[in-house]
């Protein structure tokens, strides 16, 4: 009785992950992630998942961050039936999460319908609605470090710290086959070795069959950035914003990331190392995460600290969009911490648009930004950019603050693999580009971790038959159908292009002088069009 498994997410990009794993009895999933990233990809979301919900028994969750549960509501709402098991951290953050995403895509969902009617387009429905979300909440069970659980019969499983965020694991899973048991480990996200709040990430010691990698930075080996270089680098961009009377930016992941920042930021007012100044924390999510940090600040580095810095009084909430949109106006120094982290969605696209052309504006990025969003774009130092149909001049200063990052780099990745100690079966590199996973397989090549054959870089819908202490056989009948091709997984996408050619054109027609110079470009447009 081999094991069956399809690799439904996060195949050659970082979001989206889902693994399915079939037995006989059972069918499980390992996380239920939304794709994010270009429009290409995330209309997977709205299709249907390449699997029947009703068939599947158990969904096990490595954490809260919506690439890897956000697809939950959805999975409910089209049949599941089954439990959800996380860690009780996890439970909780998902409670505030995955109402908010609902939420989130029937307000978008409102506003392109409006537009649909105007062009004439049918109408479409959200993803899932807030309510979904709150009803998916019932299936949660929740489970504790280190504690088996038996979800299905014939197999058991247990969460490991993964060190990434509040309640993050991995996931051992202990399957029983004909050919004696299996044991597979699922890494989820794995934090680095100096993670600003979180304790080391950990997992099973004797060895495994089969070992499913993130590898978000698997190309990368960045300069460890401790605390204080982390706080010495956000106090410089605080008092270079407060002498040009700027406003700091700060696009943030509501959780985790929001919560370490507004700990360093209280941390740096108190030792006078910056001027004392209202923090505007402008995220309801972030908002609503933060009690339930507090609730489990036991579980965190230094757990005390950061229950008093939520609390501290120098933390404003905006409560509503109308004070956010006010906010927004305003002139002057003011630190604006703003969801969401890659700038694809909430309210910093307001603040952005707001501010962005402002030399005087300092964007601090300070999570990982994902090909095709607008964090990107800006990283990668595009001069001009698009927010809500309006094309905007990028003035602002644009940096990227180390240290905040909640995934190991290459070298962590390798020590973290190599403790668990021996993989027997297969090694997947999962939740990664292109370009990261290249290099975090030729560092497991040259540290001999697997030999070639056991290394496999799975494609989006890929499937494959797994055995104990045996290498990966991939199932060709059962990879047919694939959702999308695998040269268009995470990469920038015509979207993009056009976006990036309306910029070009407008900036163009800017610089062509008059109107004489201005009819004749346009009409080299219409010729070339016409030509198609």
């Amino acid at each position: 009785m081999a094991i069956r498994l399809k690799v439904c997410g996060a195949a050659r990009t970082v979001t989206g992950l889902s693994l399915l794993f079939e037995t006989p009895r059972s069918r499980v999933l390992v996380d239920c992630g939304m794709f994010q990233g270009p429009k290409t990809l995330k209309a997977l979301n709205y299709e249907p998942f390449p699997f029947d919900p009703a068939d599947i028994d158990a969904v096990l969750l490595t954490h809260a961050h919506i690439d890897h549960s956000g697809l939950l509501p959805k999975l409910v709402r089209q049949g599941f039936r089954g439990a959800i098991h996380a860690t009780t951290a996890t439970c909780d953050l998902c409670s505030v999460m995955l109402p908010d995403s609902g939420s989130i895509q029937e307000s978008e969902v409102e506003q392109l319908n409006r537009r649909n009617r105007r062009r004439g387009r049918d109408p479409v429905e959200p993803i899932y609605t807030a309510e979904d979300a709150e009803r998916t909440m019932v299936a949660f069970r929740k489970t504790e470090y280190g504690a088996w659980v038996t979800p299905v019969p014939g197999l058991r499983a247990r969460w490991w710290n993964a060190g990434h965020m509040l309640g993050s694991a991995s996931i051992e899973l202990d399957f029983v086959t004909d050919e004696g048991p299996m044991r597979v480990l699922v890494s989820g996200d794995i934090g680095p070795d100096l993670g600003p709040i979180q304790r080391d990430p950990e997992g099973p010691t004797d060895g495994v069959d089969h070992v499913f990698l993130e590898s978000t930075y698997g190309d990368e080996d960045r300069p460890a950035i401790g605390q204080a270089a982390r706080r010495a680098a956000l106090a410089k961009l605080v008092n270079d914003a407060s002498r040009q009377n700027g406003a700091l930016l700060i696009p943030i992941f509501a959780v985790e990331r929001a919560q370490e920042v507004m700990l360093d930021l209280v941390t740096l007012i108190h030792a006078k190392q910056v001027p004392p100044t209202e923090i505007h924390l402008d995220s309801p999510l972030a908002q609503r995460a933060t009690s339930v940090f507090a609730k489990h600040a036991a579980l965190l580095e230094d757990g005390a600290a950061m229950r008093a810095a939520l609390a501290d009084h120098h933390i404003h909430h905006v409560e509503d969009w109308r004070q956010s949109m006010q906010l927004a106006r305003q002139d002057g120094f003011r630190v604006i911490l703003a969801g969401s982290g890659m700038c694809e969605a909430g309210r910093i696209r307001a603040h952005l648009k707001a501010k962005l052309w402002d030399a005087r504006t300092i964007v601090a990025l300070v999570g990982f930004q994902a090909q095709g969003t607008l964090g990107r774009l800006l990283q990668d130092g595009a001069d001009r950019v698009r927010i809500q149909g309006e094309p905007i001049r990028v003035g602002a200063r644009i940096t990227m603050i180390e240290g905040y990052s909640g995934h190991a780099d290459a070298p962590e990745l390798l020590r973290w693999l190599e403790a668990r100690g021996r993989i027997a079966g297969g090694l997947f590199l999962v939740h990664g580009e292109e370009e990261a996973i290249a290099g975090l397989a030729q560092g497991v090549l040259d540290r001999g971790i697997v030999p070639e054959q056991a290394l496999v870089r799975p494609l989006l819908d890929e499937a494959f038959v797994l055995r104990p202490g045996a290498a990966p056989e991939r199932d060709k009948e059962r990879s047919k159908g694939r959702r999308l091709a695998p040269e268009r997984v995470g990469l920038p996408d015509w979207h993009n292009e056009r976006a990036a050619l309306t910029l070009q054109i407008e900036e163009a027609l800017e610089k062509a002088g008059d109107d004489r110079g201005r009819a004749a470009l346009l009409a080299r447009l219409r010729q070339a069009l016409d030509a198609r």
